[in-house]
């Protein structure tokens, strides 16, 4: 039996000197975000917890700096002929804007569900528009193709050592603003922002340890490592679009496996908490892809070393979704709680539940009844509520006081 696929030679990894060379280029060019502490969860982690907002960046994430350090390396006469990129948006923006400050043309094709400000920005930001297909997958093929045919320059999102070396400027940062750092969590899609981070960090401080945090709907890299190459998923399904990558490249594979000390995964439910955690917590607006590693830490805050940086990594999201996603993130901390009660069919039945609810402070949202179901008896309605709570101790303390009351309670 053969033993793990291997690249016939194994990519040389970014230097430090090369990440201290972007930092220059990038000098007055990108912001140098804040990290501001989080005490909501320096407590349950034990020790000082920092977020690292590139969310306030350029662009709105972390991406102006790969793509400028990646453009401004280009010859004259390869800017003559313009760059190309593909991207469900924040790359797109990137690209688009370090065009733009590079003095060259930028043609951005993106799937037709990517959210429309993402669209509309890169747009601002001087891009040509191309829309097609329903994932990344079209577009990367058209962008490629484009290439070929006009002799653009194809920006890859992460699988250059220019891209790698510009996103390790936030591990540059992270280093002078924390100087004690003791964790690094990343966002991580194709890889290239905790390639960069982890080159960066590793060649100053080894010791410090530095996790990738995927969304577990899009988790390339855990079999890929496993494989020894990489290793396309089959099918993505998560709200963290910024990080729905199917499979990191070669590069990009090497650094995880050569500098980062563990991939961690998180669910839906751990991202879309993370997100109303952040707006409430830490005035902070972030997309599902940016709040990953701050998921992991709300996830399992002890298995961190403090001080931990966690890296917000981008704050483009579309007003539609960050209402879904609130509602979402309010159910999975238990503000959110859906019941079914069975009561008599009679006059008051409603108003005696509702004033139970009110005795208990519950904010009812919706109310709807079922009297035509067949699990229901004669003379028997099924009252369906969606309530608010003020968390999971105060929903427990709800359907306590109902079954008190003498209804058959049933979360739905």
């Amino acid at each position: 039996m053969s033993g793990p696929q291997q690249p016939a030679v194994a990519p040389s990894l970014v230097t430090a000197a090369q990440i201290e060379a972007a930092a220059a280029l990038l000098e007055g060019v990108v912001r140098h975000t804040p990290l501001e502490h989080s005490r909501a969860l320096a407590e349950p982690v034990g020790g000082p917890v920092w977020l690292k907002c590139e969310n306030l960046q350029r662009t709105g994430s972390f991406k102006i700096r790969g793509a400028y350090t990646r453009i401004a390396g280009l010859s004259d006469a390869e800017r003559a002929k313009g760059v190309v990129a593909a991207s469900a948006g924040n790359h797109a923006q990137g690209v688009a804007l370090a065009a733009r400050l590079l003095g060259t043309t930028a043609t951005v094709f993106m799937p037709e569900t990517a959210p429309l400000p993402k669209v509309a920005a890169t747009r601002a930001y001087g891009a040509e528009i191309r829309l097609l297909g329903q994932s990344l997958t079209e577009p990367l093929e058209a962008a490629r193709a484009y290439a070929e045919e006009t002799g653009s320059v194809f920006i890859h999102p992460f699988e250059h050592p220019d891209v790698i070396a510009g996103q390790g400027t936030v591990g540059l940062e992270i280093l002078e603003q924390c100087p004690d750092v003791a964790t690094v969590l990343v966002c991580t899609g194709g890889g290239g922002l905790v390639s960069g981070v982890a080159a960066a960090v590793k060649a100053r401080r080894p010791d410090v340890r530095v996790v990738a945090v995927q969304a577990e709907e899009a988790a390339a890299f855990p079999e890929s490592l496993a494989a020894g190459h990489p290793v396309p998923l089959p099918s993505m399904t998560t709200m963290a679009d910024g990080i729905a990558v199917a499979a990191p490249g070669e590069l990009t594979l090497a650094h995880v496996r050569g500098l980062v000390d563990e991939v961690r995964t998180v669910t839906e439910e751990d991202l879309s908490r993370a997100l109303l955690f952040c707006l409430e917590r830490a005035k902070l607006v972030v997309e599902p892809a940016g709040v990953a590693a701050v998921a992991a830490v709300l996830a399992d805050p002890t298995a961190f070393a403090a001080p931990v940086v966690a890296v917000v990594s981008g704050g483009n999201i579309d007003p539609v979704l960050l209402l879904k996603v609130v509602q979402h993130g309010m159910a999975a901390a238990g503000r959110y709680l859906s019941l079914r009660l069975r009561v008599p069919d009679r006059p008051g039945s409603l108003a005696r539940v509702l004033a139970e609810l009110a005795a208990v402070s519950a904010n009812v949202l919706e109310v709807e009844h079922e009297r035509t179901a067949s699990r229901l008896s004669v003379g028997e309605v099924e009252i369906f509520v969606v309530l608010e709570t003020r968390g999971p101790d105060h929903a427990d303390e709800v359907v306590s006081a109902l079954s008190r009351a003498g209804y058959q309670v049933t979360p739905d």
